[in-house]
C-alpha cells in the first residue's frame, strides 16, 4: 500500500481531532439516566429530504438483558430521534422494543449497533442484537445460561417515518465459531449500486473484536462476506479489539485537492476485554476494556478501498476526559456546508450520552491548507 507523507498524516490526524472534539462535544441525546451502564449510541446519523437531520441509537441500561421474555435492562430499545438542525434539539420520532424487534420467531434478549442507509425507494434500518439462538454443538459447553447469538437484521420503509419492524428480517448471521457473533453495523457507501456493510465481530469465547465486510450486489437480496478481518487488531492499546465505526471520505481540498482520494475511518480499541486494574505507583494511561473502548484512527487510499492501515499505532487519539476515558461509536455525515460528527462519550458520572460536534467546511478547508 502507498504511504502518506508524514506531512499529510499530521494534516488527517489533525482534521479528525478537531472534529471528535473531546472538549468542546455537546450532548445530543441523554441516556434513561445520569450513573453507569446507562447509554445511547451506538448509530449514525442522516440528513432528509427535507433538511432535517435523524439519528439512530439504542438506549442501553444497566443491569441483566435475561429477564423474563426479553423485558430486562441493558440493551432495551432502538430510537431515532429527529431536528430540523444540527445545532437544535433532538426529539424522539420512533422506538422499537425487545419484544418488537422479534425476527423469524427469534427472541431479542439485548440491541447494540444499528444504521441508517438511504435508497432510492427510501430507507433502511440496520439492526444488531442479540437473539435466543444455541451456540453450535462443538462449542455449546461455553454458552452461559440465558445468552444467545448476536446477528443483524434489516426493515425498510419509504421514509424514516413509515420505518417499522413489520417486515424486519435477518441478513447476516453465522453458526462459525471464530465469528459467532456479528454485530455494531454501519453501511459504507462505495458510489456502486452494491450495498457493503461494515461490523464488529466477537468469537463465541468473547476474547476480542475484529471488523470485518459483507456486500450485498444490486439486484440481490443476499449479503456475502468479503473479509472478516478488515482492520488487525494492534500490538499495545487496541490489542483487544479493533471495531471500525465510520468511513469518513476526506474532502478534497487545501493538500488533499491534487492527491487521490484519502478516506479516515474510526474505530473503536480496547487493551482489555475487562478492566484491568494499575499500579498505584505506575504512569497510569487510557486502557479500554468492554464497553468502555476508547478511540482510534486508520486510513485508506479510495481506490484501494477496502484496504485500511491505523494511524493510531501507539496510543488512541480519543479519550474522553470524563468518567473511564470511554469515547466510542464514532460516525460522521458530510453534507455542502459541514461535516457532522456523533459519538457516545463518559461522562462524570459514568453514562454515556450521545454526544456531537461539527466543523463547517471552512474550517476542514483550512486544518488541510499546505
Amino acid at each position: 500500500m502507498k504511504e502518506l507523507a508524514t506531512s499529510i498524516e499530521g494534516k488527517l490526524i489533525a482534521l479528525a481531532t478537531s472534529l471528535v472534539d473531546q472538549e468542546r462535544a455537546a450532548v445530543k441525546v441523554e441516556p434513561m439516566e445520569h450513573s453507569t451502564g446507562f447509554w445511547f449510541g451506538g448509530g449514525d446519523m442522516i440528513k432528509e429530504p427535507d433538511g432535517s437531520l435523524s439519528v439512530v441509537g439504542r438506549f442501553r441500561n444497566y443491569g441483566d438483558s435475561r429477564t423474563g421474555l426479553g423485558a430486562g435492562q441493558r440493551g432495551l430499545e432502538c430510537a431515532i430521534f429527529r431536528a430540523p438542525a444540527f445545532d437544535q434539539p433532538f426529539e424522539k420520532v420512533k422506538a422499537w422494543s425487545k419484544a418488537e424487534l422479534t425476527c423469524g420467531g427469534k427472541r431479542v434478549t439485548s440491541i447494540e449497533g444499528t444504521s441508517f442507509r438511504q435508497t432510492a425507494d427510501g430507507v433502511e434500518l440496520y439492526i444488531s442484537s442479540e437473539k435466543d439462538i444455541p451456540y453450535p454443538q462443538e462449542v455449546s459447553e461455553f454458552q452461559k445460561p440465558g445468552t444467545g447469538v448476536w446477528t443483524i437484521d434489516v426493515i425498510s420503509a419509504a421514509s424514516v417515518d413509515e420505518l417499522g419492524p413489520k417486515n424486519i428480517r435477518e441478513v447476516l448471521a453465522t453458526d462459525a465459531p471464530v465469528s459467532l457473533h456479528m454485530k455494531d453495523p454501519f453501511i459504507v457507501d462505495d458510489g456502486t449500486g452494491d450495498t457493503h456493510l461494515m461490523y464488529c465481530l466477537h468469537p463465541f469465547s468473547w476474547s476480542c473484536s475484529y471488523t470485518g465486510l459483507a456486500v450485498r450486489k444490486e439486484g440481490s437480496d443476499r449479503f456475502e462476506v468479503i473479509d472478516n478481518y478488515l482492520l488487525k487488531r494492534g500490538h499495545i492499546w487496541d490489542v483487544a479489539a479493533a471495531r471500525v465505526t465510520d468511513r469518513f471520505r476526506v474532502p478534497q481540498v487545501g493538500v488533499m485537492a491534487d492527491m487521490s482520494p484519502v478516506s479516515l475511518y474510526f474505530y473503536d480499541g480496547a487493551e482489555c476485554v475487562r478492566e484491568h486494574k494499575q499500579n498505584a505507583n505506575a504512569v497510569k494511561r487510557p486502557r479500554g476494556w468492554s464497553c468502555e473502548e476508547i478511540g482510534g484512527l486508520a486510513w485508506g487510499w479510495d481506490d484501494d478501498y477496502p484496504h485500511m492501515e491505523p494511524l493510531s499505532v501507539t496510543a488512541p487519539l480519543f479519550v474522553s476526559p470524563y468518567g473511564t476515558g470511554c469515547s466510542r461509536y464514532v460516525s460522521t455525515l458530510v453534507t455542502d456546508d459541514a461535516v457532522y460528527a456523533t459519538w457516545q462519550q463518559s461522562q462524570e458520572d459514568l453514562s454515556q450520552p450521545l454526544v456531537g460536534h461539527s466543523l463547517t467546511m471552512e474550517q476542514v478547508e483550512k486544518l488541510l491548507q499546505g
